[in-house]
Order: C-alpha cells, then sequence, then structure tokens
C-alpha cells in the first residue's frame, strides 16, 4: 500500500482503552481497519489495550441485572494505565460502562486520557467516547459529536464542548470523533486516508468489502432522532 506522507511523522503506536460495559464494535471495527493495515504496512505498528487491571475486561457490565442470556466478550489487556508505553493515537470507545462515571474503570480512563492527551498526535472517540474525553476536558472549546441515541445525556456531561448534532464525524485539530457504534468503522477509514492515503484507506476497505460513508455530515440518524442545527444546539 503506499503513503503519501514522510515516515518519521507517521503514527506508529497506537492505544485503545477498555472498562467494563465497552461497545464491541467501536473498537473491533476500527481495530479490524487497522489490523488489515498493519498487515500491509511496511512501518512497524504497534498496539497497546489498556485498562485499569490487566483482568479481562468484558461488554457485560459488572453490575447487569440477572438474565437468562449468557452473552458477551472478553478482552484482556496488555498494560495497564500506570504501565501504558508512548502512543501515538490513543482510540476511546463508548458503551454503557460510560454511563457510571463515577465507577473507578471510568474514572481511570477520564485521568488517562487527560495526562496522555498533550502526548498524542492524534485522538480518536466513537459513540459515547467522546465523553470520556469531554470529562477529561480535551475537548473543551473543540467541535465534537457522539451518538445520537444518547445525545441529550451525552452532550449533557460538558457544556465546554461545541457538540455538532448532525455529523458521522467530527475533525478539530488532531481529535477525530464519530457518531454512534458502527460510524466508529467510517471516522476510521478517514482517519486512515488522512494519514496513510486515500489509496491506502480504499485498498483496506475493499480488502474488508466495506462500503465507505464518505460524507462526514451523512446522518440519518440525526435527523431519527429530532437533532438539528450546529454546535451543540438541537
Amino acid at each position: 500500500m503506499t503513503t503519501q506522507i514522510e515516515t518519521p511523522t507517521i503514527p506508529l503506536n497506537f492505544g485503545v482503552v477498555l472498562f467494563p460495559g465497552f461497545q464491541s464494535l467501536d473498537i473491533f471495527g476500527p481495530l479490524d481497519a487497522l489490523n488489515t493495515l498493519a498487515f500491509t504496512s511496511p512501518h512497524p505498528l504497534t498496539l497497546s489495550l489498556i485498562s485499569s487491571t490487566l483482568s479481562s475486561v468484558s461488554t457485560k457490565l459488572p453490575t447487569s441485572p440477572p438474565s437468562s442470556s449468557a452473552f458477551s466478550q472478553s478482552v484482556l489487556p496488555t498494560h495497564t494505565y500506570t504501565t501504558a508505553p508512548p502512543l501515538d493515537v490513543l482510540l476511546i470507545p463508548g458503551g454503557r460502562g460510560v454511563r457510571d462515571l463515577a465507577s473507578p474503570h471510568i474514572q481511570d480512563a477520564i485521568e488517562f486520557t487527560k495526562k496522555m492527551y498533550p502526548k498524542l498526535k492524534y485522538l480518536i472517540t466513537v459513540c459515547t467516547g467522546s465523553v470520556i474525553a469531554a470529562q477529561a476536558g480535551v475537548l473543551d472549546g473543540k467541535r465534537a459529536t457522539t451518538n445520537k441515541r444518547a445525545w441529550g445525556w451525552a452532550t449533557s456531561m460538558s457544556k465546554q464542548v461545541k457538540w455538532v448534532p448532525h455529523a458521522r464525524w467530527v475533525v478539530d485539530g488532531n481529535v477525530w470523533t464519530s457518531s454512534g457504534v458502527s460510524a466508529g468503522l467510517d471516522v476510521a477509514f478517514a482517519w486512515i486516508g488522512e494519514v496513510f492515503g486515500e489509496e491506502t484507506a480504499r485498498e483496506v476497505a475493499d480488502v474488508l468489502e466495506y462500503e465507505r460513508h464518505m460524507d462526514s455530515s451523512w446522518d440519518p440518524f440525526a435527523e431519527l432522532y429530532g437533532l438539528e442545527g450546529e454546535g451543540g444546539e438541537a
């Protein structure tokens, strides 16, 4: 695959924040695009899966009510927040776990984001992962978007953010935020196109047989949930 950037500027070290109750597609959608990129890239990309401890992290909330379904997935972190290596890119997913902002897991993620952001080349959030970034203060004064079904709750978590209700993804400086869940794939491909070149992004999408949404303002879910306007006005 080709690249349009000189090697020294290419981000090589990627990290993903993990917490109980994360949304699986928020992580695995972008990661599958990045996996495919890494398989063919001449650059030595690395990935760190980061959480409060090295114990497995489940998509199921620890406080989930009893259910007849035993259906969840778990991921084993490679690093804790205290042992994480230097990173160029940090990916923050959303999910039901974000709703419990007082949880030690979410507080740890917020503090880690706050600490790491000044050293990052890029921050990417998917869905309500933007709430973690907002709580860390790194979205203050920036345009950003989030999950449209959770819009009212998510945007109420920070009034310092210029929330954009009608957007598949939003770019402000080195911060890339996406709408809900599946939008993580589109922001990942848009980011790959920007950083590694559009030809590379197109080739990765073809390998995954994924038809990209190329227009960042495409957002039928904003219409579905009655959101209009710019800068946080709905």
